[in-house]
């Protein structure tokens, strides 16, 4: 690879980076949130609000080809986000973004188990590192006994299948109205979730800082980041980007929230920060499709 395709692989895996690192910090928010007003209203305004700011830019550029492409991904995005935050609800920050951590697995299997991607030794032995790394970072690891686990394992599985499916159809799209059919066909899926509640729609004043924080920069600009960065690169790449996420998790959870990590769980972190470090340096290929 010469210097400038890895510069700007470099700069897209520094951005992505960033864009997690938001992500982490949002369990706190979120939990905080969904305790005041629920989950499904919660879910419901933040993506109809992302999804409004990225209809406003993409207003006079819509591809409807595009846009079904996003709007049929972003059916497994919505699935992913209520079963997260579903089991957010049920256990604490920490845990759930470190279950959610675990997608790792799921994106490469999703990849060769619906388009027959083939994985280099190489990222088959950083994923394994990597899960070693947050199986550390959970102490015994997550042993799924409680709703709340189970239902963000859940989520795992989804976020895991919508990074093989950006991977496989982001590419040759507008990113702007890509991500716009994401959020608005999940917006949807919760609006419609939510006619059959009683439960306010509109929050009260104290939640409108945390519908602002996830819906506009943690949905709109967060997940436009995503897609045009996975129109660059593949997969396994973005997902080993995207096991930092847990890592910020328990940052945050720490910060905020005062929760306390154990050696194992720094000895954890470390190794996964290690491995990303590792792929991305490497600049290592993923595999191709047969």
């Amino acid at each position: 690879m010469t210097s400038a395709p890895r510069a700007r692989s470099m700069l897209l895996a520094a951005l992505l980076l960033g864009v997690v690192a938001v992500w982490g910090w949002t369990f706190v928010v979120v939990k905080d949130a969904i305790a005041i007003h629920g989950v499904l209203p919660f879910l419901a305004v933040r993506f109809t609000l992302g999804a409004a700011c990225l209809g406003v830019i993409c207003a006079r550029r819509i591809d409807w080809r595009t846009f079904g492409t996003g709007a049929a991904i972003g059916l497994v995005l919505g699935a992913g986000f209520l079963l997260q935050t579903l089991g957010l609800a049920r256990t604490t920050a920490s845990n759930t973004g470190l279950i959610t951590g675990l997608f790792v697995i799921f994106a490469p299997l999703a990849n060769r188990l619906f388009f027959g991607v083939r994985i280099r030794a190489m990222l088959w032995a950083a994923i394994a590192l990597s899960l070693i790394g947050l199986l550390l970072l959970t102490g015994s690891g997550p042993s799924g006994n409680g709703s709340g686990e189970m239902l963000t394992l859940g989520c795992a599985a989804m976020f895991g299948l919508h990074v093989a499916l950006l991977d496989r159809f982001a590419k040759g799209h507008d990113a702007v109205v890509l991500t716009f059919g994401q959020l608005a066909s999940a917006a949807a899926l919760f609006l419609i979730f939510c006619a059959g509640q009683s439960a306010p729609l509109l929050p009260p004043p104290g939640v409108w800082p945390a519908l602002i924080i996830t819906g506009v920069f943690a949905s709109a600009v967060a997940f436009l980041i995503q897609t045009y960065v996975q129109q660059h690169l593949n997969a396994v790449q973005t997902a080993m980007i995207l096991l930092a996420e847990p890592i910020f998790a328990v940052l945050f959870g720490c910060l905020l929230h005062g929760d306390r990590m154990t050696l194992l769980q720094i000895i954890g972190g470390v190794i996964m920060i290690a491995t990303m470090s590792l792929v991305e340096l490497r600049g290592q290929k993923p595999g191709t499709t047969r």
